[in-house]
């Protein structure tokens, strides 16, 4: 960082550290980095202040390496959400060349972008029901396969029966539990993407129910959970006729239920 810019380092950092950042060095850096004028970094360090996350002031999140496009008001891609990803690469190399992989629930659709980079050849479907996360989505998957809609219901019949991954990172937040959320997530982020129901798996139920129907013969959905919620997760998908299993990495908190078709 030039010398010159010093003083305006401190004075955000002191900023961005009134308003509570935990992490406001390296915040502060990212917003200098990213502003052209003084006037943009005043405003965009307001933003911030405010209570708008990082990732949609910049207007990208970092994700498994790559810059996705994040606006206001989209669900934000998690660290943890990283592992649904990469399982979802390890499936998408092991059901051969040109997999079809739908990215279900896929908000700025990060984790199929992470897919497409990964696998060469994937032909990635994304579907989201909110229509700014679908917008965003576009900006980050080729836009004519990403569909506006409820679940499979936005999903084109060509794909019906030839899934071979289907990566799922629904809401499973109890609605009870979103008032505990940070005010990041839970005054800037759309309900849709957070409320998964009163237990949290109403939106993996009703995935579990649409998998058969969607998946090709030895295809695999993989559904981010919690690790409370995972049996519950599980069991959904075995009574769909699924073979579900459960992974994790406690390095990032991340929990995925895994069901293959038979």
């Amino acid at each position: 960082m030039p010398l010159s810019q010093v003083a305006s380092f401190d004075q955000v950092v002191a900023r961005l550290r009134a308003a509570g950042c935990v992490f406001a060095e390296d915040e502060a850096r990212l917003l200098l980095e990213a502003a052209a004028t003084a006037g943009e970094l005043a405003e965009s360090v307001a933003r911030r202040a405010s209570g708008l996350p990082l990732e949609q002031v910049l207007g990208w999140a970092e994700f498994r390496g790559l810059r996705i496009a994040v606006e206001p008001g989209v669900f934000v891609p998690r660290r943890r959400t990283e592992f649904l990803a990469r399982r979802a690469v390890i499936a998408a190399h092991a059901a051969g060349p040109a997999p079809v992989v739908v990215d279900l629930c896929c908000g700025s659709g990060a984790v199929g972008a992470a897919v497409a980079a990964d696998v060469p050849g994937a032909v990635v479907h994304a579907a989201d029901v909110d229509a700014a996360a679908v917008r965003c989505a576009r900006r980050n998957l080729p836009p004519d396969r990403v569909y506006e809609g409820d679940l499979d219901a936005a999903l084109p019949e060509s794909v019906r029966g030839r899934v071979d991954v289907l990566a799922v990172n629904a809401p499973y937040v109890p609605t009870e539990r979103i008032a505990m959320m940070p005010p990041e997530a839970r005054d800037h982020e759309p309900r849709v993407a957070l409320d998964g129901g009163a237990d949290g798996l109403a939106v993996h139920r009703r995935v579990a129910a649409a998998a058969p129907g969607l998946l090709a013969a030895g295809g695999v959905v993989l559904i981010e959970t919690s690790t409370e919620q995972a049996p519950s997760t599980a069991a959904a998908l075995a009574e769909q006729g699924l073979d579900a299993r459960t992974v994790t990495d406690p390095d990032v908190a991340a929990t995925v239920v895994i069901g293959t078709a038979g």
